[in-house]
């Protein structure tokens, strides 16, 4: 199948880019002597966790239990719950997949823990934990400190549940230049401060997992940082590059689309809105856009509704005609990739892979 024959709206990875990404990545976490253990939720796929364990990633991270029921089939030896998981069935189910691979579960909260080892001692399988803490992101965690050092106490002494480090997401720091090298300069600050506290206490955390795709290659200078989960770096997207920490030709994901209008002067739709795209915008203040256009970079697409993309081409230097087709690198891929029910893996013009994307959905 050539691409031409591919149904739009559809997501097309393009294998020698995302081939690219996953070596260079698995190459500086090697160099650094950093454990990989990469976010599956931008791709959702198993057989491309299976290739990032292949490429020297220690495990997989989820969000869900459902994505962790799904990259069972990746053939992983780790999993990372990167969420807390609060809730008796959830909990049951975990527990299954904790049969069957080594399951590790990040969260902030001694409720969490008791209720994740009660159902791991009433199934007899251990499972390891990460006390979350937040460095800045406001998000999930606990303060760094007194906080983090009693959570951490609490753990060690429930049953069944063994505490293998700490962990944080640096989600806050979204830009790769000058001001992204300062917010490094003060996490690494922070995380050793935090470190040295937890030694006073005597408390030795094995891991210390963090990281994630805009500050991506600044890993190594986290003082004590020993593993990085990025995700979105497998394909990368427009907020990546609007952050400085890719550019265009690195992201190996783009939504083609077809012109399906060109009645209004100015303005042509496509037939991809936000059931294809997601609403989300730039991470960035100021521009609000929905995707770059690779063959019209000076489009702006502006305005969703479920099934129409608006773009206005006043700026643009070629013309348009109904039936054209356009690459469509979206804003956030990850959010994109869940709403598509398979991708397409092509190389040279010809489709070499189709990808049922099997964590779509898998929200709880």
């Amino acid at each position: 199948m050539t691409i031409s024959e591919i149904e739009t709206p559809a997501i097309l990875i393009d294998l020698d880019i995302m081939e690219n990404n996953l070596r260079r990545v698995a190459d500086y976490a090697r160099e650094h002597d950093l454990r990989l253990r990469p976010h599956t939720k931008t791709h959702k796929i198993p057989e491309l966790g299976r290739r990032q364990v292949e490429l020297g990633a220690v495990g997989l991270t989820v969000a869900k239990v459902g994505e962790a029921e799904v990259m069972l089939s990746s053939g992983t030896p780790d999993l990372l719950v990167a969420y807390p998981v609060v809730g008796r069935g959830k909990l049951e189910r975990l527990i299954e997949v904790a049969r069957r691979t080594r399951v590790t579960v990040a969260l902030d909260s001694l409720f969490a823990a008791r209720q994740l080892s009660d159902a791991a001692r009433a199934a007899q399988v251990s499972v390891g934990v990460l006390a979350e803490v937040d460095v800045g992101m406001g998000r999930v965690g606990v303060a760094p400190g007194d906080e983090l050092a009693q959570l951490i106490l609490g753990l060690e002494r429930l049953p069944w549940v063994t505490f293998e480090g700490v962990t944080f997401y640096p989600g806050h720091i979204r830009d790769a230049g000058q001001e992204g090298e300062e917010q490094i300069g003060k996490l690494s600050a922070l995380v050793e401060a935090m470190l040295a506290h937890l030694r006073k206490r005597g408390i030795q955390p094995k891991i210390v997992s963090g990281g994630s795709t805009p500050s991506l290659f600044h890993s190594h200078k986290v003082a004590g940082l020993t593993e990085i989960r990025p995700g979105t770096y497998i394909f990368y997207d427009k907020n990546t590059v609007t952050s400085g920490a890719c550019t265009y030709q690195d992201c190996a994901a783009s939504i083609h689309v077809t012109v399906v209008s060109t009645a209004r002067p100015g303005q042509i739709i496509i037939d991809g809105g936000s059931k294809t795209f997601s609403s989300d915008r730039l991470g960035a203040a100021g521009e609000a856009t929905f995707g770059y256009f690779v063959d019209a970079p000076e489009a702006v697409f502006h305005k969703m509704n479920e099934e129409h993309g608006y773009v206005d081409i006043r700026r643009c230097r070629r013309e348009f005609a109904v039936g054209d087709r356009l690459r469509v690198i979206p804003n956030h891929i990850c959010v994109a990739m869940n709403l598509h029910e398979r991708v397409y893996g092509v190389r040279g013009g010809r489709v070499e892979q189709v990808w049922k994307v099997e964590g779509r959905g898998k929200l709880q």
